[in-house]
C-alpha cells in the first residue's frame, strides 16, 4: 500500500482527539499542541458549475487566537456573500501566507475536473509556500484526496472546511475569488446571468444555453439537460 493510500485509509481516525464533531478550530489546537506548524490548508471552489474556472486557495494562519474580525470565519457555504467579502481582507492581513490559483474551462475540458482541481491545488500551494519562505510542517486538504506529489506530511480531511479554521479560510478566499471572476464574465457574456448563478446549472442558466449555445467560458465536457 502506498503512503497516500495508507493516509486515505486511516483518515477518519487521524483526529480522534479532537473528535470529528469537535468545534471549528479544534484541529488547529490539536496540530499546534503537537508541533505541527506551519499548518497549511487547501480548498477549492467551482468543481460543479457548467462554466468558469475552478479556483483553489492555500492558507497558513498564525498560531494562537485569531483576531475579532475573523470571529465569523466558517465554511464558506455557511456564510453570506457579504460575510465572505468582509472576511477576505481580514484573512489576507492576518495570514502568514496565501496562494490562490485557477484552472480555466479549456484546461478542465482537456484533463477533466478532478485533475484540474488538483492542478489548481498544486499551483495555489506553490504560491503560498513561496510567500511562506519554506515548507509547511503539515498540509490539510479538504475532502478525501491528497495533494498530488507532495512529499511532506499531509492529511485529507473530510468536511475540512467546517472542521478546520485554516481550510475554512482557504474556502472563503477560493469562493470569493471565483465569484468575482464570474461577475467579470457576466459583463463579457451578459446573456447567461453568470453574476447571479456563478455558472452553476440553474434553470435560468440552462435556458440561456438552449437559447444561445455555449460561450467560451463554458465547460464543453460537462453534460447538462434542457429545462
Amino acid at each position: 500500500m502506498t503512503v497516500d493510500a495508507r493516509r486515505r485509509t486511516v483518515q477518519p481516525d487521524l483526529f480522534g482527539v479532537p473528535p470529528r464533531d469537535a468545534p471549528l478550530g479544534a484541529v488547529e489546537a490539536w496540530a499546534h499542541a503537537a508541533g505541527r506548524w506551519p499548518l497549511l490548508g487547501i480548498d477549492e471552489a467551482g468543481r460543479g458549475p457548467l462554466a468558469g474556472p475552478v479556483v483553489a486557495a492555500a492558507v497558513v494562519l498564525p498560531r494562537g487566537p485569531l483576531p475579532a474580525d475573523l470571529a465569523i470565519l466558517d465554511d464558506s457555504k455557511k456564510l453570506s456573500a457579504q460575510q465572505r467579502e468582509a472576511l477576505v481582507p481580514a484573512i489576507v492581513r492576518v495570514a502568514v501566507a496565501v496562494g490562490v490559483a485557477r484552472v480555466e474551462p479549456d484546461r478542465i475540458d482537456a484533463i477533466n475536473i478532478l485533475e484540474a482541481t488538483r492542478e489548481a491545488w498544486i499551483r495555489a500551494t506553490e504560491r503560498a509556500l513561496r510567500r511562506l519562505g519554506g515548507a509547511a510542517h503539515t498540509v490539510l486538504v479538504d475532502g478525501n484526496l491528497p495533494l498530488p506529489d507532495y512529499r511532506g506530511e499531509q492529511f485529507p480531511l473530510v468536511k475540512g472546511d467546517s472542521r478546520s479554521l485554516t481550510i475554512a479560510a482557504a474556502s472563503v478566499l477560493a469562493k470569493v475569488a471565483r465569484d468575482r471572476l464570474m461577475t467579470v464574465l457576466d459583463g463579457r457574456y451578459p446573456a447567461y446571468g453568470f453574476a447571479r448563478h456563478k455558472g452553476y446549472g440553474t434553470v435560468e442558466h440552462r435556458r440561456a444555453l438552449v437559447a444561445h449555445g455555449p460561450c467560451p467560458a463554458h465547460r464543453r465536457s460537462f453534460r447538462w439537460t434542457a429545462p
